[in-house]
């Protein structure tokens, strides 16, 4: 896994990432294609740890497959855990269809939690729900702020997750094309008040990522 430090102005500028939804044809993210446990090597969605977290399951239909490594810093990992954690929260609001879902504001805060926000409302005002194989991979870590942030980044294949109509049940099935990869940089900070705990600030999404292509 990559890894670099950033000076403090590196986390201001990570801070003012843009929201952007960087899929194809005006749809949400997730929409055109649709879908990790902490281990290393690649895994289907996110081992929750003991305490208080939300539940942030999937159905069996909408899997997330992440391949993550392990960090070259060890004290990286909890932000890069918590990162694909929101990630997969996101993913449980749009299947539970409610924008108001405690999941992803648990792991997101400000302009996260905002783009997560916009991503469901968008799933719910088409009737839609994500069905196939979602896939991450290629992640990589950055300090900023003196060890106060961590910046997260990681590709991800669209090509095998579709999105399926809730009334009809039919499934939307687009070919793989440049379309199909993204590049995620995602701000994570500790979350006040709970240890252990990161959560995401902002989040920029890449569309047509050709660094991301396979």
């Amino acid at each position: 896994m990559a890894r670099r430090t950033l000076p403090l102005a590196a986390l201001t500028a990570a801070a003012a990432l843009t929201l952007t939804a960087c899929g194809g044809s005006g749809e949400p993210d997730d929409i055109k294609g649709a879908g990790g446990s902490a281990s290393a090597g690649a895994s289907e969605a996110a081992d929750e740890p003991e305490g208080k977290r939300p539940d942030i399951g999937l159905p069996k239909d909408a899997v997330m497959v992440v391949d993550k490594g392990q960090p070259s810093e060890a004290a990286h990992q909890p932000a890069l855990d918590d990162a694909f954690r929101f990630i997969q929260a996101m993913r449980h609001g749009i299947v539970a269809q409610d924008p108001d879902d405690a999941a992803y504001q648990y792991y997101a805060t400000a302009g996260a939690a905002e783009y997560a926000r916009g991503q469901i409302e968008q799933w719910v005002k088409g009737g839609w729900t994500p069905t196939g194989k979602d896939q991450y991979y290629d992640t990589g870590t950055a300090s900023v702020g003196e060890g106060k942030g961590v910046l997260v980044t990681f590709c991800r294949d669209q090509s095998q997750t579709f999105s399926k109509s809730l009334e009809s049940g039919e499934v939307h099935r687009t070919e793989k094309s440049p379309k199909s990869f993204q590049k995620y940089s995602v701000l994570m900070r500790k979350k006040p008040g709970e240890s252990g705990v990161w959560q995401a600030g902002q989040i920029e999404v890449q569309g047509e990522a050709k660094e991301c292509s396979r």
